[in-house]
Order: C-alpha cells, then structure tokens, then sequence
C-alpha cells in the first residue's frame, strides 16, 4: 500500500521563514521545515496501481500559474481544544480552482470524496499537548505575520512514510502549471 497526498511544495526560503516561527511552546510538536507544504488533497493509503490511475488524472489537469501569499497564524481545533497551529493562505480564485480540479480528477477515478472542506494552510505544529494560554499568545505575537509571495508553477503528488518522530514525505511526480 501507498500512503499519497496532493500538495504544493514550499521553496526553501519560505520554509527557512516558517522555521524561524518554530518554538516557545512546551508540548508543541513542531513540523520539520522539510515537511512543511500546502495540502490540496490527502487521498490515504492505496494500492500500486491505483498509484497509476492517480498519476494519469492529474497529469490530465490543466490550470495557470499564480502566486500563492502566506499570512497570519490559524489554528485548528477538536473538542475545545486546539490540536494544531498553521499559517494561513490566501484562498484566491487560482487556488481555489486548482484544488476543485484536483478533487474532481481523483472523484472520476473512484477515490471518495474529501469530507472537509478546503482551509489551505500550511501546519507548523501538533499542539494536543500544549497549553492553550501559550498557543493563543503565540496566536497573538505572530498574527501579522506576512511572507513573500510564493510563484506556484507546479503541484506534487508526494508519499508519506509515517516515522517514529514524523513522517517523511517523498515528492513523486510534479505536474506542471500552464
């Protein structure tokens, strides 16, 4: 089995930003900036040669370039408590039709639909274990928080390999944006 997810890669100077945000709270597991990327769709484990039906769907997708802005910290929660913390990205209309492209392709070809709705972001820590005053001042401190415009020129079909202290994602194929 194959564990796969659709994102969009981050260039190292915007992980190497992201990272400078990383620490000052106690419980918090912190993303590794390798790990760090835009989901625009988790698909889960499959077998190899649904892998191929995956490849040639998104290989089919045909959308423009556009630049993707990063700014301000989010968080997300589960039963009051706030489970991780993230950057926020722009949802601009690109963006947003890149990613109903990528749902619609993988629907065509039998995946079940994603559940959630679409929040891109980029996550910078699993916080179940954190104190909630400290995230919601972290919250607070970095708010304004704003990066460099990211040129998005392509997206990526990476796999993950769940490790014992994070997982390790490989890139597979990259499909070009026109």
């Amino acid at each position: 089995m194959l564990r796969l997810f659709v994102a969009l890669a981050l260039p190292a100077l915007i992980k190497t930003q992201l990272a400078a945000l990383a620490g000052g709270i106690p419980g918090a597991k912190w993303v590794p900036p390798d790990n760090y990327h835009l989901t625009l769709r988790f698909i889960g484990e499959i077998e190899p040669w649904q892998a191929e039906e995956v490849d040639a769907a998104l290989a089919a997708i045909r959308a423009p370039r556009f630049d993707l802005a990063l700014a301000g910290i989010g968080t997300f929660e589960k039963g009051g408590r706030i489970q991780s913390l993230h950057v926020t990205a722009d949802r601009t209309d690109a963006l947003a039709r890149l990613q109903a492209k990528v749902e619609t392709a993988l629907q065509r070809i039998g995946l079940e639909p994603e559940r959630r709705r679409f929040a891109p972001h980029v996550t910078l820590a699993r916080t179940d274990r954190a104190e909630t005053a400290k995230l919601v001042s972290f919250v607070q401190t970095h708010a304004l928080v704003r990066l460099p415009p990211v040129p998005v020129e392509h997206f990526t079909l990476f796999s993950s390999r769940l490790g014992k202290e994070a997982a390790h994602y490989v890139p597979e194929v990259e499909y070009e944006l026109a």
